[in-house]
Formats: structure tokens, sequence, C-alpha cells
């Protein structure tokens, strides 16, 4: 139960904040021995339908806005959502069983870390409402890359949002709408596959993982959104790169 939590506490902080909620699911596993059911892809769908109830609790209100005024805006989200549904669909298996090792999450960390620095310097003064359909496509292909793990969504995204003239305050909120639909839809996927499978699941376990998450997720984007008002992302990237330090100390010494 208290690998549980801590998990759950790990993914509402990472899920948000550009650092690979992903690398540090695997991680938290290898480098601790953690295994059976909290090693799983399975407990990782817990998590991430917590980070779900964080963004619908946070943004419902610009969902209705959307819905109901800014048929636009939708268009643009559902436009950026399909590289990366279509990127889940087709590459699912290999994501799974080959790129879930330490050193691709490295490499990941350290090439998005420098993509962070690179979009921080970029010239900054379009908000949300100005995106236009090459944005919301640039966006979205991006999106489609965070399925490597130690890429990051929220990452990649605002990077790319970044680099596509948003103030950080407008990227990261484009970011929040964008991975909505998309985890929403992982959610789902991995659900039918779990009912499918009819394996037997720890409820209080699962339970455990999706509060955590869900109240972590809440505060993550709460600092966030405050931060970048007044923050770069420099400090993400800094801190991508010393987690890939400490991943290759830790392939060394296991090695």
């Amino acid at each position: 139960m208290f690998d549980a939590i801590i998990l759950g506490i790990v993914q509402g902080l990472t899920e948000f904040l550009p650092v690979s909620s992903t690398a540090h699911l695997i991680l938290f596993p290898w480098l601790f021995h953690w295994g059976g059911v909290l090693d799983s892809l399975t407990f990782d769908l817990a998590l991430h339908a917590g980070t779900l109830f964080a963004l619908l609790l946070c943004f419902w209100r610009d969902w209705l806005d959307i819905l109901m005024k800014k048929q636009k805006l939708l268009l643009l989200i559902v436009l950026a959502s399909v590289p990366a549904g279509v990127a889940g669909i087709l590459l699912e298996h290999i994501v799974e069983s080959r790129l879930r090792s330490p050193l691709v999450i490295a490499a990941s960390l350290v090439a998005v870390g420098v993509l962070l620095l690179a979009s921080e310097r970029a010239y900054k003064h379009r908000r949300v409402d100005d995106l236009g359909y090459a944005d919301a496509v640039v966006i979205g292909l991006s999106q489609a890359v965070a399925l490597i793990p130690g890429v990051s969504r929220s990452g990649i995204t605002i990077s790319s949002g970044l680099f596509r003239g948003l103030e950080r305050e407008s990227a990261a909120r484009f970011s929040f709408l964008l991975s909505t639909p998309v985890i929403g839809g992982a959610v789902l996927l991995h659900l039918r596959k779990m009912l499918a499978g009819g394996a037997g699941h720890d409820t209080s376990l699962f339970a455990a993982g999706f509060i955590a998450s869900a109240l972590t997720g809440l505060a993550a984007i709460k600092f966030l959104m405050n931060f970048l008002k007044k923050h770069p992302v420099d400090v993400f990237a800094y801190y991508r790169f010393g987690l890939a330090a400490v991943i290759m100390i830790g392939i060394w010494l296991k090695g």
C-alpha cells in the first residue's frame, strides 16, 4: 500500500511537470526492486485515470467554454490529437516491449531537456486563441513522440508550443487541454484490455494509486500554471539532465 501511494504521488507530480511520468514509473520499480502488480501497465492505468480526473477537475470550465463557444479551438484539439492516437494504436506493442528501458529513458530525458532550453529562447507573445491549424499539427505530431518513455507529453508539447510563439502559460494550458482526450483514450483502451483479460486485481492498491495521483496531479497543475507566469522552463531541463545522470550511474552499478 505504501509503494502504491508513493507511485501515485510520483505519477501525479510528473504527469504534468515536464519531466516524464512514464520514466519515473518505470525507474522507481527498477531502482527499488518493486515488482508484481505495482510494476505493471495495469497499475499504470489506475494512476493515469487519477491524473485524468485531476485534468477534468481543473479545466472543466475551459472545456465547457470550448464546447459551447470555441468550436475552432475544439477542432484544433481534435486535429492535434490524431497523431498521438494513431501512433498509440500502431506502435503500442513496440513501445511497451522494446522502449521501456533505462537507457532509452536517459537519452530521451536529455534530448527533450535540450529542446526545453532552446524553446525558452524563442520569441513568445501568442495565446491559445491565436493558434492556427499549422500550430495544431506541429504540436500534435510532437505529442505522438511522447509515446517514447522519457520524452514527457507535457515537456514535448510545451516546448513545441513555445517554438510556435505561445506564451509559457498558454503553452502549458494548450498542452493540458490536448492531453485530456489522449489520456482519456489511453485509459479506455487499457481498461478494455484489462476487462477482456479477466485477470484479478488488487482494488485497494488501485484505489490508493488513483487517489494519490489525482490529489498530487491537482497540486502539480496549479503549481506549474503559476510557476510559468514568472519563471522559465530551464529548471525542468536541468532536472532531466540530473535524472539522466542518476540513471546512467544506476546502469553502471547494476552492470
